[in-house]
């Protein structure tokens, strides 16, 4: 009888109408949830025959079909908080309400715990690529984990200068002496290196022009510093420059200084580069060092890659998702690389409760890589991404929702009235 029908189709509305509320409720009472992603109920009709025929039998809701749209930033200042702009999901391991696994979220709460692992609110392992002691990342995927030790000193294997000779300066017939080096030269410089012991030394270079395009340079240490006399000049390199009519590096012979530095490791070999010159192997442009131009002397910069040991003060994040470890020496070290996952179909995913999501048939399978890379979005170090609710619009939802689920009810007694109509024909 359509008169039941009709009861039966509004049974049918409150039924999928209390279920739509369900997923508005989840939705607000979210919306302080951080990397909370917002559904919405999806209804489908339900034929009251076979395929084809017009008759309807009312309406279900089909399921709840999650919203995966970025949700604001906050910053918090906090290095481990950590926040994806864009597509992708952390990767954390661990155990969720007894089902252990790998589970993908984008909730970045990070912190470290007494191990050094950095870890989610409820324990699970941060996972990434450990880098070793060169820097580069290894294939497989691990726990993050923060080294508590100290880093180990470096002892220097290069120190590069690039700098101006001045062409101008004219020849000396004085030659150099290494007991009174700066009356016996005409520029110089000094930079830090550091031994294996971490110790760190004073190496000066001082030039003396010998002809026209030509130079000499020698480097000289503290005697006390290599077992020597203190206070007396030591000299651990010396060699020769020349350069071309436009002041570009030409030939460099005797770039290499070698040091036995007390009590450290002895015969350490220090690289002296000044430049790419043209007549190298291979050749270079002669003009990414020490010149010789018609200006003055000057330093335009120096480095060197050594450094003494330090204790880690802090962690940062760059935005490709590389942890960096910073320590009290100054040093910024590599220590991992988050792995961002990306799926097929976001809406695939299953929710695990905790701010977590699981793989599925639906979802595909988790492709694994860098941030920024592969259509994966760019890590944010000191932020939270917020919830996407919008709880204007779930209002407005909750409203529309509540007036059908009173519509419905409207049809169930209508459609009482009309049978109770029927039943009283009788009388």
């Amino acid at each position: 009888m359509s008169i039941m029908n009709a009861m039966w189709n509004g049974v049918s509305g409150l039924s999928a109408e209390s279920q739509a509320l369900g997923v508005v409720g989840d939705n607000v009472a979210n919306s302080n949830t951080i990397g909370f992603k917002q559904s919405r109920a999806m209804f489908e009709d339900i034929l009251g025959g076979a395929v084809g025929q017009n008759v309807g039998g009312g309406v279900r809701m089909a399921r709840a079909q999650q919203i995966f749209a970025q949700g604001s930033l906050e910053s918090t200042g906090q290095p481990t908080d950590l926040a994806l702009t864009g597509d992708g999901f952390f990767v954390v391991k661990g155990t969720v309400d007894g089902v252990a696994g790998q589970f993908y979220t984008r909730a970045g709460q990070m912190t470290m715990n007494k191990d050094g692992f950095m870890v989610n609110p409820d324990g699970m392992h941060l996972q990434g690529y450990a880098a070793d002691a060169s820097g580069a990342f290894s294939p497989s995927l691990s726990d993050i984990q923060i080294p508590s030790t100290p880093l180990p000193a470096k002892p220097t294997t290069s120190f590069s200068l690039d700098a101006n000779l001045n062409a101008n300066t004219a020849v000396s017939a004085t030659p150099f002496d290494p007991a009174d080096p700066a009356k016996t030269s005409d520029f110089s410089t000094s930079t830090q290196v550091f031994d294996s012991l971490g110790n760190s030394h004073t190496v000066d270079v001082y030039f003396k022009k010998t002809a026209s395009g030509t130079w000499d340079y020698h480097a000289l240490v503290d005697g006390g510093d290599v077992g020597g006399t203190a206070g007396q000049p030591t000299e651990i390199a010396t060699g020769g420059l020349s350069f071309n009519t436009n002041g570009a590096l030409d030939t460099v012979t005797g770039n290499t200084a070698t040091a036995d530095f007390t009590g450290a490791t002895p015969g350490q070999t220090i690289n002296l580069d000044f430049g790419s010159p043209i007549n190298g192997a291979p050749p270079g442009t002669g003009m990414d060092g020490i010149t010789q131009l018609g200006s003055a002397n000057n330093v335009s910069q120096q480095s060197q890659d050594g450094y003494a040991s330090g204790t880690l003060s802090g962690v940062s994040v760059d935005g490709d998702g590389t942890v960096n470890g910073s320590y009290s020496n100054g040093q910024k070290i590599p220590i991992a690389k988050l792995a961002i996952a990306k799926f097929q179909s976001n809406d695939g995913l299953g929710r695990a409760g905790h701010n977590l999501w699981t793989e599925t048939r639906d979802s595909g399978s988790a492709a694994l890589g860098a941030a920024g890379g592969g259509g994966r979005g760019s890590v944010v170090s000191g932020a939270l991404e917020q919830s996407n609710v919008d709880i204007a619009s779930q209002f407005v939802e909750l409203i529309a929702h509540q007036r059908s689920f009173q519509a419905n009810s409207k049809t169930i007694t209508t459609a009482d009235e009309m049978l109770q109509e029927l039943v009283n024909l009788k009388r």
